[in-house]
This record gives C-alpha cells, structure tokens and sequence, in this order.
C-alpha cells in the first residue's frame, strides 16, 4: 500500500482513497484521506498540513465541486490540512466540534488538574466551520453519510456511515489496537462506543490508517477483548501490590520497543482511570500519571 502514497485508488461503493506522505509506526503506511461521491465530493481526513498532499486532493477531486471537508477527529495527523483545502475547494470544514468537545467530565477534571496529553499529537487550535451531532446526515450528489460519535481514541471522534461502509477514523483499524491516552482518550467511552458500533450492519470499514477491515464485527469483538485482557493483566498485577503506571507497563508491556513504551504507558493508565471508577482500585494521592494505585 505504500507505494499507494498520493494516487487516487477507487475502493468502489462511491468511495476512493489517497494516502498522505507520513508513514510512521503511529501512522503505518500515513494517513487515509477518503472521497465520497463521484459528481460532488466530499473529503474525509484531509490530514497533516503537507503541501504535496494537498495537490495530490486536488489532483483527485479533478476540479468537481466539494459539498464538504469532514474531519472524523482532530489529531495532527488528520485534521491540520482541513482549513487550507476548504479555502481551495470554497467548501465548509464539518466535524463534531473543537478539540476538546465530547471530552467526558472525567477528563475535563482531569485536564483541569494539569494532565496534559501523551505526545500523540492533538491539533489544538482545530475549529470547524459547521457542527455535526451524532446522527447528524450530510449529502450530496448521489451519496449520504450519518455521523455517528465515537469518542474513546479522541472526544471529538466520529464515524461516518456511508452505504455498506463506515469510514471509521482510529476508533477501529485492522493494524493495530487503538491508542487511547488521557485527557484525549477515555477508556471507558472508547468501550461504549465499540459497542455502539457493532451490529450496525455494514460490510467493511475504512479505517484513518491501514487496510480496510473486512469483518467489523469480528474486529470490534477482538478491541474488546484486547482491553478486557488488558484489564485483567493491570488488576493480577496490583493484586501483588502498589504500582505505578510506569511500574504496571513494564511488567506487562514486554515485548515492545523502548520508544514505545511511553505510549503503552498512557494506554495503562488509561485502563487505570476507568478501574477507578468502576471503583475496583484506589489513587494515591489523586488519578494522575505518577499516582500510586492499590486494589481496594
């Protein structure tokens, strides 16, 4: 798929596919921009703020018009190039709201309390110029899609169903398990809306990186089981004594890279923060990335 990188690949159902420049072990190949619609176009996830990629959209769009730039979230990888692609194609930027909407009261409280997120890169100043709420339905020539909000991976999260597909942003991805970091990410939205996402009744998934996933349901019930496992292993963990969420991640975590191991420790503590309200363990002194947790 690599070699995909900046070509418009039709993935049929209306839908067509042009991958950004910016494979990394976060992105794999890079980021999936999508096009709905054949006369009239709307763009998914236009992506990073990259001048190549930009023409290569509008190389894609061939001068058709675009009803819409939809954001599914706004990480840097995903959202930035949003703003400089609407002005080019005279369309609106259309997303779930700002990067701290559907940021549940857990997180808010926790972000007021200073924690800050994980390096994963959010677009702080991402706004857009129309709202969509869950359910919401935009159109255009010869296609419809339904906003359906996701948070979990990011607050602002949404999946867009359109036909037997749904264009499902980093909520599910063939290639690997959702990275889910505080105050962005929430676990225990992130299982929520796995749940509301299966049996929806559609074919495939486009995911924001990789492959497209051809069993949804059978990969949703794998994310759940992933984190259910994940679970388990952070609470036998405690049951020997006090940890910490470095402690925790390098007793479970080890069969990663180094470098990686940051990011695995926002995913345990993430894990963390929902044990605590479920109220199946305790913070010393408070939830926070360096608190001490103990089973209750």
């Amino acid at each position: 798929m690599q070699d995909e990188t900046g070509k418009r690949v039709d993935l049929g159902g209306g839908i067509s596919r042009v991958l950004a420049p910016n494979p990394s072990p976060m992105t794999l190949f890079g980021t999936n921009s999508y096009l709905i619609g054949t006369d009239e176009i709307a763009v998914v996830d236009p992506g990073p703020d990259d001048p190549t990629h930009l023409e290569a959209l509008l190389a894609a769009i061939g001068g058709r018009p675009v009803s819409h730039v939809i954001v599914t979230h706004s990480h840097v990888d995903h959202s930035p190039l949003a703003a400089r692609l609407a002005g080019r194609v005279d369309a609106p930027v259309v997303a779930f709201g700002d990067s701290r909407a559907g940021r549940s009261e857990v997180m808010d409280r926790l972000a007021a309390d200073g924690l800050t997120g994980g390096g994963e890169g959010v677009d702080p100043l991402f706004g857009p110029d129309q709202t969509i709420a869950d359910g919401g339905v935009l159109q255009g020539a010869g296609w419809e899609a339904e906003a359906i909000h996701t948070p979990g991976h990011f607050g602002n999260h949404i999946c867009l169903r359109v036909g037997d597909s749904l264009l499902s942003g980093d909520h599910v991805m063939g290639w690997a398990s959702t990275l889910v970091s505080p105050p962005d990410g929430d676990l225990t939205d992130f299982m929520d809306s796995c749940e509301k996402l299966r049996g929806i009744g559609v074919a495939r998934h486009l995911p924001g990186h990789g492959h497209p996933v051809p069993d949804p349901d059978k990969r949703i019930d794998w994310l759940i089981g992933h984190r259910r496992g994940r679970e388990a292993q952070i609470l036998a963990t405690l049951a020997q004594g006090t940890a910490t969420a470095r402690d925790l991640t390098l007793a479970i975590y080890t069969d990663i890279p180094k470098g990686m191991l940051g990011m695995a420790e926002r995913n345990v503590f993430a894990h963390l923060i929902d044990l605590v309200g479920k109220n199946l363990i305790s913070a010393d002194p408070q939830p926070a990335i360096d608190a001490r947790f103990s089973i209750i």
